[in-house]
């Protein structure tokens, strides 16, 4: 039996600068200063003596592991990217960048959403994916339209009270 999966689909590589800027930091940091950290202290667990019973020497090769691991994946995905700069032609219509008010019509309730690149989504800020179901309902989409979307809880029904483009 195959344990073949088709490739999962790739994410859109689209950012904003201030996201750009994130990640290019999270590279730097890690690269220059949490790796010689770690390094260094594999290296004294190292020479500790036994390492196969130094629960250090252990953690530290992990850590260096995740640490190489993100490194890698950061220096292949940011030149890759593509920074959106500013706010589109039409500002009343739903596009990358763009933070909307919804309202769910089925129960009444609001939400303020801002559509961001796939490596700078925070579910705290109310920042989704462009690549969310969410979000691909929405995109195009003008002030008071309503919009149906299938969303991992089931089919929702939302109406469009605001768009908004900052610059943050």
């Amino acid at each position: 039996m195959s344990r073949w999966r088709p490739p999962s689909p790739s994410s859109t590589a689209i950012i904003t600068r201030a996201g750009f800027e994130r990640l290019k930091a999270e590279l730097d940091h890690l690269w220059h200063t949490l790796r010689p950290e770690v390094v260094r202290a594999l290296a004294a667990a190292a020479a500790e003596g036994d390492r196969s019973e130094n629960a250090e020497y252990t953690y530290r090769k992990k850590q260096l592991a995740e640490i190489d691991r993100r490194v890698r994946y950061l220096s292949r995905r940011i030149p890759s990217l593509k920074v959106a700069e500013g706010a589109p032609a039409d500002r009343d219509a739903v596009f990358f960048g763009a933070t909307i008010e919804l309202e769910n019509v089925d129960n009444g309730e609001t939400s303020r959403y801002r559509i961001v690149g796939p490596d700078e989504t925070d579910a705290k800020l109310g920042w989704i994916s462009i690549d969310s179901p969410l979000a691909r309902a929405i995109l195009k989409k003008r002030l008071d339209d309503e919009v149906s979307a299938e969303l991992p809880a089931g089919p929702a029904r939302f109406a469009i009270l605001s768009i908004t483009y900052d610059r943050a």
